[in-house]
């Protein structure tokens, strides 16, 4: 893993510009959602993983602990993936569940992201959907 590389924790008022960056480039640019349904009214109370490399936005993630652990928005910019940021942002946003107490975490991949969740431990439960035109699943992990 990258020498450089940095994962924290930040809240949506903090890391809002960053965060969105990421974002951006990732869903609205590369994957087509619309930005008003990316940058959703949740994102104020999630809290939120920031990937930087050398202070560059790289990768983001959050956690919803109202939502019962509802993970969403984990995204790494195409030149930096395969390196094991996303793991690494997973890593993190579980730390933060178990510190809220949480017996268990979900999510909705994108189908072409299930494999990803799998290796870290998620199980695929219930029927695929459409969300922002992206075919995805609900996926749960145990903690």
């Amino acid at each position: 893993m990258n020498q450089s590389l940095d994962i924290k924790t930040v809240f949506w008022q903090e890391g809002q510009s960053a965060l969105e960056d990421v974002r951006t480039i990732v869903f609205v640019q590369e994957q087509n959602v619309p930005l008003d349904i990316e940058m959703d009214d949740r994102d104020a109370f999630c809290l939120h993983v920031l990937a930087e490399d050398k202070r560059t936005p790289i990768g983001t993630g959050r956690i919803d602990i109202e939502k019962q652990g509802k993970i969403g928005r984990v995204a790494v910019l195409p030149e930096y993936r395969g390196q094991g940021i996303g793991k690494s942002i997973m890593d993190a946003l579980e730390t933060m569940a178990r510190k809220a107490n949480l017996s268990a975490i979900w999510l909705n991949a994108q189908i072409s992201a299930q494999s990803f969740y799998e290796q870290l431990g998620y199980v695929t439960s219930g029927e695929e959907f459409l969300e922002a035109g992206i075919v995805h699943c609900r996926m749960t992990k145990t903690l």
